[in-house]
């Protein structure tokens, strides 16, 4: 029987309280990019990162979920708990289908798989990640065996010639969920007591020649699990994420940092996660280094608790920002001046950007500036440190993912990855943008995209005589990549534009739209509007209702 053990996750719907309730932190100066809201998209303003398009790319699929993956050169390395894999476009059963049992390969650049990289993990993958040189990477999670040899919940794998590196065999008391690399050493954390058979408290390091034991790495996290690890710029410090609220005994909750040297305690200034009360708590899933910056997504369990995504210095742990958008965050995946996440978010209005609704809706992508570009635009969550804090802007990237049952959590993507041209997207949803594609889906950049989404369909316009003219109103709509839309008014049988209207729009803001035809002649009249985005995709409506002149 397969287990899901993953943080568990609240599918519930958390509302902004009307009393803030945000503690007194103080802020690092931040200074703000020239950067509009919720205006970026895959041909956007000049100034403004362009972000990926919103096809979905043709990808191998599996049976199962994936927890994480990582890229090496043209290689997407994903694990998880799945024991299937498929090409594209083909059902579960197809000719076509191979073993695959909870770890995988497949290249970013086509989608396919890669078939010399095949072995087997008796116990689902949590975490999977590369040594800085790309020779390596690590596997971990709660297995015991690696295609049958005693592996206990960490391996390693050579690149270059995909073998499992025998060598590396560390004895890993119980679940590792992650994991940093240097040359010569791997750290790790989870939810473990004991490495080799010495004492550990959810935090170790052994060499990364045999396994062996470092010990004089011996940081604790003392109240709960780790869920990430990263190195800063320099490999001086570890940045430690997850549920704990103490690190090496001294306070600090979800996130901190240790030396890489010895894990004595190294400076960290913020305080993005909110300290646990009771059963309700934040804790951070996910850390990713770009230049100076960690970028870190979190996961809040209780009413209203953070949710959301950060940014700080690697080195010392000043914040740059945060963002309060509330719906579980998984994964992160900073990339120049745009970072990707994957999660369930259904309240952005910290940003600017759409509110929660009734009933809830779902958004299992988000896209933001990497830098800062304003202050926080609504109320601290529950037992917040910062109000008002530095937060970027939301970028106009939304493909639709299905949610899954695979883990009866009832979510998208777990894990992000990839370059700057192509990134995929790793989970348990059966469907991208209402096509069936499971578990494993990529995205790449408009000069390579098929830039075939767009505008979603809308109704007719409404017509009406006003003055002896002709007076048209409708509603506008939405594409999943492109925030500006054109609307052509095309008079009744033609096709050639008697006016155009051009608006930017999403989701959750789409305004009213008029347009008045004063040159039409004597007679009866019906119009259509024909929406076309930047890439040429259109959508034409029904015809409006008959109107005499």
């Amino acid at each position: 029987m397969r287990s899901h053990t993953r943080p568990e996750t609240s599918t519930r719907r958390t509302k902004r309280p009307a009393v803030a309730l945000a503690g007194g932190a103080a802020l690092l100066g931040a200074a703000f990019a020239p950067v509009g809201t919720a205006i970026a998209d895959t041909a956007p303003p000049t100034g403004t990162p362009a972000t990926m398009s919103a096809d979905a790319l043709p990808t191998w699929q599996v049976d199962g979920v994936v927890w994480s993956m990582v890229t090496v050169g043209d290689t997407v390395y994903a694990t998880g708990n799945f024991t299937k894999a498929r090409p594209p476009g083909t059902k579960p059963g197809n000719a076509k289908e191979v073993a695959r049992q909870n770890l995988l390969a497949f290249s970013l650049s086509t989608g396919n798989l890669v078939t010399t990289f095949n072995h087997k993990l008796n116990g689902q993958g949590l975490r999977v990640v590369a040594s800085p040189d790309g020779k390596r990477v690590y596997v971990g999670g709660e297995f015991t065996t690696v295609d049958g040899k005693a592996h206990t919940r960490l391996a390693a794998f050579d690149t270059k010639t995909g073998k499992l590196v025998d060598a590396f065999k560390p004895v890993v008391s119980n679940k590792v969920r992650a994991i940093a690399a240097t040359a010569t050493t791997v750290y790790f954390g989870g939810n473990f007591f004991n490495v080799n058979g010495k004492a550990r408290t959810r935090l170790a390091a052994v060499k990364a020649a045999d396994g062996a034991n470092i010990d004089t790495w011996r940081p604790t996290a003392d109240d709960d699990e780790v869920f990430a690890l990263a190195l800063a710029p320099g490999g001086k410090t570890v940045l430690v994420g997850g549920r704990f609220q103490q690190l090496d005994g001294q306070s600090k909750v979800g996130v901190g940092a240790v030396y890489a040297s010895n894990g004595a305690l190294a400076p960290w200034s913020s305080r993005p996660v909110p300290s646990r009360q009771g059963l309700n708590f934040s804790y951070v899933t996910d850390l990713q280094v770009q230049g100076d910056t960690v970028f870190g997504a979190a996961d809040g369990e209780g009413q209203h608790w953070y949710d959301g995504r950060f940014a700080a210095k690697a080195n010392g742990g000043d914040l740059v920002w945060l963002d309060n958008c509330y719906g579980a965050t998984y994964s992160i995946l900073p990339l120049g001046k745009a970072v990707y996440s994957v999660s369930h978010a259904h309240d952005c209005s910290s940003l600017g950007a759409f509110p929660d609704t009734t009933p809830a809706t779902w958004h299992r992508t988000l896209a933001e500036t990497a830098a800062p570009t304003g202050r926080d635009k609504s109320e601290p969550g529950s037992n917040s440190n910062y109000s008002k804090q530095p937060i970027p802007s939301l970028l106009h990237w939304f493909p639709t993912l299905a949610s899954g049952t695979f883990t009866k959590q009832y979510q998208a993507a777990w894990a992000i990855t990839g370059n700057a041209n192509i990134i995929a997207l790793g989970g348990e949803f059966p469907s991208v943008n209402g096509k069936a594609q499971q578990g494993l889906v990529r995205f790449t950049l408009r000069a390579k995209a098929p830039n075939k989404s767009g505008p979603q369909a809308t109704g007719a316009p409404r017509a009406s005589l006003s003055s002896g003219k002709i007076a048209l109103r409708w509603t506008a709509t939405w594409d999943m990549d492109n925030a500006s839309l054109t609307y052509e008014v095309l008079r009744d049988k033609g096709t050639k534009a008697i006016g155009t209207v051009t608006k930017t729009s999403a989701f959750w803001t789409l305004p009213a739209l008029s347009f008045t035809d004063s040159a039409a002649p004597k007679g009866r009249h019906t119009y259509k509007i024909r929406v076309k985005d930047a890439l040429g995709n259109s959508f034409t409506t029904p015809a409006s209702n008959a109107v005499t002149r």
